[in-house]
Formats: C-alpha cells, structure tokens, sequence
C-alpha cells in the first residue's frame, strides 16, 4: 500500500506588501490630483444659486474677455481647441468638455466653441458659472 504525504501548505496571505502599493499609489493620486486643475484666471459669469462649477475631471476649454481660447493654460486657435479635444476623445469616448467663458467674453465666442464641439459630436458639453452670493 502506498502512503501518501500530507502536504503542510501555508494559506495566509501578507498584507503588507499590498499596504506598501496602496500607500505609494495614495501619495502618487494626492500629489498630482492638484495638478490636473489647469486653467487661466477668469471671472465667471455669476449664476444665481445653484451654479455649474465644473467637473474636475472634464477637458477645460477657455474663452476670456479678449476672444482668445485655452486649452489648459495653452492658447489656441479655435479650431486647433476643436482638434486637441477630438484627439482626446479617441482614449475617452465619454469626454465631458467644461467651457469657462470670462464674464466679459464676447457670446459669440462662446457659443461658437461651443457650437464646434457639439458639431463633431461631442454630448457632455457645459458651461461653467461662479455662485452669486450676496
């Protein structure tokens, strides 16, 4: 008859190697999470109470009170915005685009960008406003 061994096997899993990747991948998301708000200074248009702020992870595009558009803090042409954020939508299919028009802006401005990016089939299309707080 044959004997058959026992195997003496050790189920226990180590966290602490899980710990040390989840605690450097914290302070990686904690340092560059502040980095990805990127834009020029502005003054919104204030919105009454219930403002749109923006969604911090959607592609800025502005426009400020000269007419010039900024992808980020990059000045571009219009159509070179239209083309940068067609580019991006290549990796993310559900792109949302935050327009931050300066208060001053010219309308026109605006709602042409705005115009172009709904035209190449953009959805998530917003406008960002400030609070109006008395």
């Amino acid at each position: 008859m044959s004997r058959r061994r026992r195997r003496n096997s050790d189920a226990t899993i180590s966290l602490t190697p899980m710990i040390d990747i989840m605690t450097v991948l914290l302070a990686v998301f904690m340092v560059t999470t502040p980095m990805l708000t990127t834009g020029i200074d502005l003054n919104l248009p204030k919105a009454g109470n219930s403002a749109l702020t923006g969604n911090d992870h959607a592609v800025q595009i502005s426009v400020d009170k000269f007419g010039k558009y900024y992808v980020g803090k990059t000045e571009v042409a219009q159509d070179e915005a239209v083309r940068r954020v067609v580019a991006m939508r290549g990796e993310n299919p559900d792109l949302t685009i935050m327009i931050n028009g300066d208060a001053a802006a010219d309308y026109g401005a605006v709602m042409s960008i705005m115009g172009k990016l709904k035209a190449a089939g953009f959805q998530k299309v917003g406008l960002r406003t400030q609070l109006d707080v008395d």
